[in-house]
């Protein structure tokens, strides 16, 4: 405890009583200056609340003291109060005390009844969010609770971006802020969690809770395992990180909580329109049409879309439900949380400015209603989000809405004759699609799986079913367009990686059947390794393959944990960057097949025991015959980002388009920042265009990750960076191949210098897209007016 007749110098802590906390002066990463902060004593002596954030110590003089009355005050070797907990009351026996929570409290000594902290740090988090902590608002008191990035990781003063409940729409939402823009809107409170968060699995870790009260609006979350620490961290380049310590593993576990992908800039696709990340921009259904058809092919989608037909404000209106949705900005709403469903949508017929509702509670306690008034904005594709809401649309536009008497009479009469036979036909259409669809299916997948038996075994399911301990969530490693990846242990001990399918998914066929034929026969070092398949009578089919303990390459690379980073120094980079060329090269020259990968990216490469890496994931790949070298595709597949000019804008791939996404990755590995998330702030230039300035500019030592300057060969980085610039060239004709790429990597043979790279040019950026110009993501529709060529970007749109 401090008592007013003591003080914290620089040097001296306080330590909470399980020794888990501890308060004194620290100085953050390489930073000279002293804060006052608090921070975890053992887990890495993270910071996780810093009281003097603006106003450093610049020395090693000065103290924190508590007054008489109560206030806590940092002064510096001058004895100037340069931070303090001001307050215009006293308080009588005043102590200050850090609890186990990671509360550093002000409360009258012996009372230790939290309804009586006179004052407590909970009350102003700064960049994390911790176990007990509430952000959102006391509507008594006006106390607003949010956190903030720090500037970087060595400045802790005030960042860039901002998380809030904001309640000025009247049903409070959760928001990303960038400055005074914003950034991303996670949405309501539904009950589970925040509409804009995918559905979780189960955890056992921590429990979620959202309080409405009379004086008090606000989320937080405790934990159920005490073994485990946690914290929510907004960090300085915009993420916000969900990090697990727990005894096992003596590390913080990374977890995102939030980062943006493209459908999760605000407003993205205008009014009425939801975003999905593989087919862009779409009007919420067939009531509603693109604004400016012209604009919006032109992937511009901010003006959004419009009702075909405008509302007749009457009872006669529909609702036309639309599902696995993030719930629409609720800037302009009603709500009730006693109110059900029903009365909900009587609520809003009545009402000529309500344009759609929704339930307030999607776990089945309660229901509540949620009105919207005004154009509907910010949504996105959320698949098995579980969240509904019905959108208003005109009656005129719908023939069950018809006021027609006679047609309500006819319908009366013959919906039930017509409902018997269609559901009885519809039975038996089913079985025999379904049927001739397994059938289809299986046997394409047996005629690939069957001629290449020798080298793909076959596996019992028991055996699979026993490994996974039953497919059990304790074992799930993670999921894909494909379906969900679960680590087993075979009886002799071997780990293995199997990836399910269900015969009644929608997706993952293609790339079953890709999986299957580009890499069954397929053996290299630098690749993964399938191991053999799997099936049920039902028609599930599941690959299993070697287990890689080392996760993927990304969780290193861009760790917000500079020594995690660190741990891959550059004599392992550069081990991993020859690695990839190794394994692209063997797909584009020395295998049986011609493979091209089309998904390269840091995701898809999994690294084993010894940090070698593995190529991965070939469910977007194809394979070519000896004399084919490039074809043509309308349904463009892969990750922005990482798509070569040629593939984004005209559908043409090549081998020289994986040689683009290496030379992206090769950049993305050297200078530890995402392709999709850069930012800097001297320019809107994506990482490409900044490394390219760099290059051009002999400023190269600016693209290093600092994590790995210390030990890495300058001239060897320098080297790498001019490689990953030939490779990244605007025209496929201008790229190396990948035995030349692998030959410039090997040996000392002197490099031509690279030409203007394509998509790196400053984004074009309109008054949306300023208010996101943090996301590389941003410069999805600004790419395609970088290209020379004549071709537009909707002759190969993702269908």
């Amino acid at each position: 405890m401090l008592l007013p007749s003591g003080a914290v110098k620089i040097g001296d802590t306080l330590v909470s009583a399980s020794g888990e906390f501890q308060l004194g002066f620290f100085s953050p990463g390489s930073s000279k200056n002293q804060y006052l902060s608090i921070r975890y004593k053992k887990a890495s002596g993270t910071i996780v609340w810093v009281a003097n954030r603006d106003t450093p110590l610049t020395d090693t003089s000065g103290m924190l003291t508590i007054s008489s009355q109560g206030t806590l005050k940092v002064l510096n070797a001058t004895n100037t109060t340069i931070w303090s907990s001001s307050s215009s009351t006293s308080l009588k026996n005043p102590v200050a005390q850090l609890l186990d929570t990671g509360n550093f409290v002000i409360k009258t000594e012996n009372d230790p009844d939290p309804a009586h902290f006179y004052w407590q740090s909970f009350d102003f988090p700064h960049s994390s969010l911790l176990p007990g902590m509430k952000i959102g608002k006391n509507l008594a008191t006006g106390l607003d609770w949010s956190f903030n990035s720090w500037k970087s990781n060595d400045d802790p003063s005030l960042g860039d971006f901002r998380v809030t409940l904001d309640i000025s729409g009247n049903y409070p939402q959760l928001f990303l802020w960038n400055g005074s823009a914003k950034y991303i809107r996670i949405g309501p409170w539904n009950g589970e969690r925040f509409s804009g968060i995918p559905t979780p699995g189960e955890n056992y870790i921590f429990l979620d809770e959202f309080h409405f009260k009379k004086e008090e609006i606000y989320y937080k979350y405790e934990l159920l395992d005490n073994s485990v620490l946690m914290r929510i961290t907004a960090e300085p380049d915009g993420r916000v990180i969900r990090y697990t310590w727990t005894n096992h593993s003596n590390s913080w576990e990374p977890t995102v909580f939030l980062q943006a992908d493209y459908c999760d800039v605000y407003a993205r696709c205008g009014t009425y329109g939801s975003c999905n990340v593989n087919y862009l921009c779409r009007c919420l259904d067939d009531d509603f049409h693109p604004k400016n058809v012209d604009v919006w092919q032109s992937f511009n989608f901010t003006e959004g879309c419009v009702p075909k037909t405008q509302l007749n404000c009457s009872d006669k209106d529909d609702f036309v439900p639309q599902s696995n949705m993030k719930l629409p900005d609720t800037q302009s709403s009603w709500y009730n949380l006693s109110m059900n469903l029903g009365d909900c949508k009587k609520k809003c017929l009545e009402n000529c400015s309500c344009t759609a509702y929704a339930n307030t509670n999607i776990t089945g306690k309660t229901s509540g209603c949620l009105l919207w008034f005004g154009d509907l904005i910010d949504i996105r594709d959320q698949e098995n989000s579980r969240q509904d809401f019905y959108v208003r649309v005109a009656a005129s536009g719908s023939g069950p809405s018809s006021s027609s008497r006679a047609v309500r009479i006819a319908l009366i009469v013959v919906l039930p004759i017509i409902s018997i036979s269609t559901v009885v036909l519809a039975f038996y259409l089913w079985h025999v699609c379904k049927y001739r669809k397994r059938t289809r299916e299986g046997e394409m997948m047996e005629n690939d799986i069957d001629s290449r038996r020798e080298d793909l075994p076959l596996f019992d399911f028991r055996t699979i079913y026993n490994a996974t301990d039953n497919f059990s969530h304790s074992n799930k490693l993670g999921e894909g367009g494909f379906g969900p990846v679960y680590k087993g242990i075979l009886e002799d001990g071997q780990e293995i990686a199997v990836k399910r399918r269900s015969a009644c998914s929608t997706q993952g066929v293609e790339e079953f059947r890709n999986e299957v034929s580009c890499i069954a026969k397929l053996q290299h070092r630098n690749l993964v390794r399938l191991l053999g398949w799997s099936t049920t009578e039902e028609g599930e089919r599941m690959l299993v393959y070697e287990y890689l303990p080392n996760k993927s390459l990304d969780y290193f690379i861009f760790g917000a944990d500079i020594n995690q980073r660190a741990s891959i120094d550059w004599p392992k980079r550069f081990k991993i960057i020859n690695g990839i060329a190794k394994g692209l090269l063997y797909l584009h020259e020395d295998s049986r097949l011609r493979v091209i990968h089309r998904d390269l990216k840091a995701s898809n490469i999994l690294l084993d025991n010894n940090m070698n890496p593995k190529i991965s994931d070939f469910g977007m790949a194809r394979s070519f015959g000896d004399s084919e070298t490039e074809a043509n595709t309308a349904r463009v597949v892969g990750t922005y980002g990482y798509m070569s000019p040629e593939y984004a804008i005209e559908g043409a791939f090549s081998v020289k388009s994986d040689v683009y996404s290496f030379g992206v990755l090769v950049i993305e590995i050297v200078s530890g920042k995402k392709s999709r998330f850069f930012s800097h702030p001297g320019h809107n230039l994506n990482l490409i265009g900044h490394a390219w300035t760099c290059y051009k500019e002999d400023r190269l030592m600016e693209l290093i990750d600092e994590s790995i300057l210390e030990s890495s060969d300058q001239y060897e980085v320098f080297r790498v960076i001019q490689i990953g610039l030939l490779c990244v060239q605007q025209y496929p004709e201008d790229r190396p191949n990948m035995s030349s790429v692998v030959v410039m990597l090997t040996s000392k043979v002197s490099l031509p210098h690279p030409k203007q790279p394509g998509f790196f040019t400053e984004r074009k950026l309109d008054e949306t897209y300023l208010l996101s110009n943090k996301t590389e993501a941003d410069s999805f529709r600004s790419m395609f007016y970088m290209s020379s060529s004549s071709q537009t970007a909707t002759d190969v749109a993702p269908r």
